[in-house]
C-alpha cells in the first residue's frame, strides 16, 4: 500500500549573508545602464567570500532545518544531497553532513550526492520520494538538501551568479503533495554549460545553445506532461489549468519568456479555426514547427504580450528571492516554492496545483507537479509558512558589497580553489547566526568548520 500525500514536511532555506548590487555592477564593469536589472531582470545577487563553501551551506541548511522543526536526527532514514559545487572527486557532502548525526548515534541514513549541474536537487528529491514509496522505507523522513555557489569567469554571465542552500523534510501526511503519475523528463547530451577543468570554480559556458536546450527541455518536457495529465486524468491541460507554474531561473527574464513560451506551445495546439476566433492577429504563427523558433524575437514578443497576465499572476511571485540572490544553481527551482508560499496566505495556497519545471545543463529537465493540500494538511502548511516567515527578514538583513570588494573575493576564491594548506581570510563578522564557516583546509586537503553562535 502506498503511503499517502507524499510530498514535502518541511523547508528551509539559507544564503549568505553580503550580496553585490546588479546597478552597481552595471557601472563598474562598464555596460549600458538596465543591462542586469532590466535585461536579465535581476537586482541583487548572493556571494560566498572564502569561508563558506559547499560543505558549510550543506551544514548550515540542514542544521537549521532540523533545530527549527524540532526534528530529532534520528527521525531521518534518507539524506541526499543535489549539488554540482564540488569539492571532492570521491568524497560525498552527505558524508560531510553525517557529523550532524553521529554525536547522537544515528548512522543508519541511506543516499549519497545527486549531480547534474542545476538538476541534482530534483534527482534527489525523486530518489527521496522513491525511498518512502519503496519495501525499504521504514517510517522515518527523507531529507534532500540542494545548495550551489553559483560563480562565473569575468564576462557576459558573471551577473547570473548566486549562492544559496535549501533543504526539504520529505515524508507522507504532506501540505505540499508531489502529484504521483505526472512526471515528465527530457535527458540529452549536449555541451551547454559544464565544469571540465577541476582545478576552477568557474564553468564553460556556450550562451545561445544553453538558452536552447532550456527551451527545448521546456517544450519537450511540457508536451510529455500534458500526454500524462491527459491519460491519467481524462481532461486537456493547459496553463489554465495550474494556480502557479515555477521554473528554474537562471535569470528572471529567462522565466518570463519560458512562461511565454508555454503559452505559446498551447497556442500551437488549438485548432486553426479556434485561433481565427479568438486571436486572428496570431495567426501567422500557428503551425510554426516549435524548434525553429527558439531565437524568433516576433514570436516571443508576440506571447509575451499574450500572456503577461497570467506570468504576473501565476509565475512573478515565485521570483522575489531569485530576483534579490540570484541562481543558486540546484536550489533555484525550490527558492520559487518558497517565493510561492511567503507571497501567499493560506486560504489562497490551500487547494493550488503548482506546475514545476526543473533543468539542468549537459542536459537533464523535468517537469511535475505539486498540490497544495488543505484539510489536515493545513496544519502541516500553517507550520511551513511559520518557519518560512524570517525570509523576508534575512534578505533585507544582508550587508551590500561594492563591486570592487566582491570581484576581490572571486579572485581570491578562484586563485586559492585547490590551495593547500589554507586559511580563509574572509570574516566571519555579520554572518547569520547558525552559520557554519571554514576554518582551515590542512595539508592532506581536510576541511574543518565552526558555527557561528546562535543568538540567545
Amino acid at each position: 500500500m502506498w503511503p499517502k500525500d507524499v510530498g514535502i514536511v518541511a523547508l528551509e532555506l539559507y544564503f549568505p549573508s553580503q550580496y553585490v548590487d546588479q546597478t552597481a555592477l552595471e557601472k563598474f564593469d562598464g555596460v549600458s545602464p538596465g543591462k542586469y536589472t532590466v535585461g536579465l531582470g535581476q537586482s541583487k545577487m548572493g556571494f560566498c567570500n572564502d569561508r563558506e563553501d559547499i560543505n558549510s551551506l550543506c551544514l548550515t541548511v540542514t542544521h537549521r532545518l532540523l533545530d527549527r522543526y524540532k526534528i530529532p536526527p534520528n527521525e531521518i532514514g534518507h539524506l541526499e544531497v543535489g549539488t554540482e559545487t564540488i569539492l571532492d572527486k570521491s568524497k560525498s557532502v552527505k558524508s560531510v553532513l553525517m557529523q550532524l548525526f553521529e554525536p547522537f548515534g544515528v548512522t543508519d541514513v541511506e543516499g549519497v550526492d545527486s549531480t547534474n549541474a542545476c538538476y541534482g536537487g530534483t534527482a534527489a528529491v525523486f530518489n527521496a520520494i522513491s525511498w518512502v514509496e519503496s519495501s525499504a522505507w521504514d517510517g522515518r523522513y527523507a531529507l534532500v538538501v540542494a545548495a550551489d555557489n553559483a560563480v562565473y569567469a569575468k564576462g557576459s554571465a558573471r551577473p547570473t551568479g548566486g549562492a544559496g542552500a535549501l533543504a526539504m523534510l520529505i515524508g507522507p501526511n504532506a501540505p505540499l503533495v508531489f502529484d504521483r503519475g505526472l512526471r515528465a523528463s527530457y535527458m540529452r547530451h549536449a555541451y551547454d554549460f559544464y565544469k571540465p577543468d577541476l582545478r576552477s570554480e568557474y564553468p564553460v559556458v556556450d550562451g545561445k545553445l544553453s538558452i536552447q536546450c532550456y527551451l527545448s527541455a521546456l517544450d519537450n518536457c511540457y508536451q510529455k506532461y500534458c500526454e500524462k495529465f491527459e491519460k491519467k486524468m481524462s481532461e486537456k491541460v493547459s496553463l489554465r489549468s495550474f494556480d502557479a507554474m515555477l521554473f528554474h531561473s537562471p535569470y528572471c527574464k529567462l522565466v518570463q519568456k519560458s512562461f511565454a513560451r508555454l503559452a505559446f506551445m498551447d497556442f500551437l495546439k488549438l485548432k486553426r479555426d479556434e485561433v481565427l476566433e479568438k486571436s486572428p492577429d496570431l495567426e501567422k504563427f500557428h503551425g510554426l514547427p516549435p524548434e525553429k523558433t527558439y531565437f524568433d524575437r516576433d514570436v516571443e514578443k508576440a506571447f509575451m504580450e499574450r500572456s503577461l497576465k497570467d506570468f504576473t499572476e501565476k509565475t512573478k511571485p515565485s521570483l522575489f528571492i531569485a530576483n534579490l540572490v540570484g541562481n543558486m544553481y540546484t536550489p533555484s527551482v525550490y527558492s520559487g516554492l518558497v517565493s510561492l508560499l511567503i507571497s501567499k496566505g493560506i486560504q489562497e495556497l490551500v487547494g493550488m496545483r503548482v506546475g514545476v519545471f526543473s533543468y539542468g545543463s549537459g542536459l537533464a529537465s523535468s517537469m511535475y507537479s505539486i498540490t497544495v493540500r488543505g484539510g489536515d494538511g493545513e496544519e502541516g502548511l500553517k507550520r511551513l509558512l511559520n518557519a518560512l516567515g524570517g525570509v523576508r527578514g534575512e534578505l533585507e538583513g544582508r550587508r551590500c558589497v561594492e563591486p570592487e570588494e566582491y570581484t576581490r573575493v572571486l579572485d581570491v576564491r578562484e586563485r586559492n580553489c585547490h590551495t593547500v594548506p589554507y586559511q580563509p581570510e574572509g570574516s566571519v563578522e555579520g554572518m547569520f547566526p547558525g552559520s557554519y564557516y571554514l576554518v582551515e583546509v590542512d595539508e592532506m586537503h581536510r576541511r574543518k568548520y565552526q558555527r557561528v553562535p546562535c543568538e540567545e
